[in-house]
C-alpha cells in the first residue's frame, strides 16, 4: 500500500513541531490533516501547505469531544502534539494545562478508538522522569513529578497504556527532550530557551541563564523528532508498539555551553554577538538540574538513528532564525 493512500492527523499541526511533522508528511505523499485552535499555534507555521489539495485543516479545540470525532473520520494514524507545553505555565494556571493536557488527551483517544485509527502516537516528555536523579534517562525509570505539567504528560502515558491494554489501541509515546529548531516561536512569556535566547543575541541584549548555567539539557534537533515520529507509525515490529521511547539525541549540553555556541554561531553573521553580556538569575521552580537520554531502546525497537547532534542542529538552526527573524 503506498504512502499517499495514508491519512494522518496531526493534532497541535500550526505548532512549532506539528507544522514541521506537517511539511515531512505532505512531502513524503500523505494526507495530512491538522486540527489546532491556534492558542499557541500559529496560522503562518501551516500557510504554505492552505494550497496543498492533500492538507486539510480543521480549527478546533482536543477540548471538545465532537471536534475530536469529526477530526479523526477515516485516519490511519494519529500524531497527537496538541498541548499546553511550558512548567512554568502549568504552575501559573494548573487548571487549563489538566484540562488540554489530560482531558484533552482523553477525547483524542477516545475518538481515535471508536474511529478505528491503526496507530496513536503521542508526544510525551522527559519531564515524566521528575526528581530521579539517575543518567542517562533510561525509560522504565522514573521518579516523582516535579510540576503540574510533568503530571499531566506521565498521565497521558498511564491511559495510553490503559487503552492499549482494554481496548486493543497501538500506542506510541515518544518523550522529547527539549526540541529546537525551525519554526520554534522566540516570543511570549514561555518561549522555550534556544529560540528566545537567540532573538535576545540578534537584537544585542543580554540572556538570563536561570542559575549559573551548570544545569544541561539533552537538546534535540527537530530533524531527529520527525524522524522518530516517522519509525512510530511505520514500524512493523510487534515488540515496538504499546510503550514509550525517549527521543533525543543522547547527549548534554549545558547551559552556558549552549549559549557559547549560540554566540560563535551568530556572530558569524554579526560580529558584535560575540561581546554581548551572558546575565545569571535565580534557578527556576520545577526545573530538573540534569537531562540526558538513553536513546538505546528506540535504536533497537525502532532503529533509530538519530543524524543531527546538537552542534549540528544548532547551526543549521540559528541559520534559519537569522534569515527568517531578524
Amino acid at each position: 500500500m503506498s504512502s499517499t493512500q495514508n491519512s494522518i492527523l496531526i493534532t497541535g499541526g500550526a505548532g512549532f513541531i506539528g507544522s514541521n511533522l506537517c511539511e515531512y508528511f505532505l512531502e513524503k505523499g500523505y494526507k495530512v490533516t491538522c486540527l489546532d485552535n491556534f492558542a499557541t499555534g500559529h496560522k503562518y507555521n501551516i500557510e504554505p501547505f492552505l494550497s496543498n489539495q492533500n492538507f486539510k485543516l480543521i480549527e478546533g479545540d482536543i477540548r471538545n469531544i465532537e471536534t475530536c470525532r469529526i477530526a479523526v473520520k477515516d485516519i490511519d494514524y494519529v500524531l497527537h502534539q496538541a498541548a499546553l507545553g511550558s512548567v512554568p505555565r502549568s504552575i501559573n494556571d494548573p487548571i487549563t494545562s489538566n484540562e488540554v493536557n489530560v482531558s484533552g488527551f482523553l477525547n483524542m483517544l477516545t475518538a481515535s478508538r471508536d474511529a478505528g485509527v491503526k496507530r496513536f502516537v503521542y508526544a510525551a516528555s522527559s519531564s515524566t522522569y521528575g526528581d530521579s536523579e539517575s543518567l542517562p534517562k533510561i525509560e522504565d525509570k522514573i521518579g516523582k513529578p516535579l510540576s503540574p505539567y510533568a503530571i499531566t504528560k506521565y498521565v497521558n502515558e498511564l491511559y495510553a497504556d490503559i487503552f492499549s491494554k482494554t481496548y486493543g489501541l497501538e500506542t506510541i509515546g515518544l518523550r522529547y527532550f527539549n526540541v529546537y529548531g525551525r519554526r520554534q516561536d522566540p516570543n511570549g512569556a514561555y518561549a522555550a530557551v534556544i529560540p528566545k535566547f537567540v532573538m535576545q543575541l540578534m537584537k544585542n541584549e543580554s540572556p538570563i541563564i536561570n542559575g549559573d548555567g551548570n544545569f544541561s539539557r539533552d537538546f534535540t534537533y527537530i530533524d531527529n523528532v520527525i524522524q522518530m515520529n516517522e519509525l512510530a507509525i511505520t514500524t512493523q515490529n510487534a515488540e515496538a508498539v504499546n510503550t514509550v521511547y525517549n527521543t533525543a539525541f543522547g547527549d548534554r549540553t549545558t547551559l552556558n555551553d549552549m549559549v557559547f555556541y549560540l554566540k560563535k554561531y551568530l556572530s558569524e553573521f554579526d560580529s558584535k554577538i560575540a561581546d554581548v553580556e551572558i546575565i545569571h538569575g535565580p534557578n527556576r521552580v520545577g526545573d530538573i538540574p540534569h537531562s540526558l537520554a538513553s536513546i538505546d531502546k528506540a535504536k533497537q525497537l525502532l532503529n533509530y538513528n538519530p543524524k543531527f547532534s546538537f552542534q549540528d542542529g544548532l547551526k543549521v538552526a540559528v541559520k534559519w532564525y537569522w534569515e527568517n527573524l531578524k
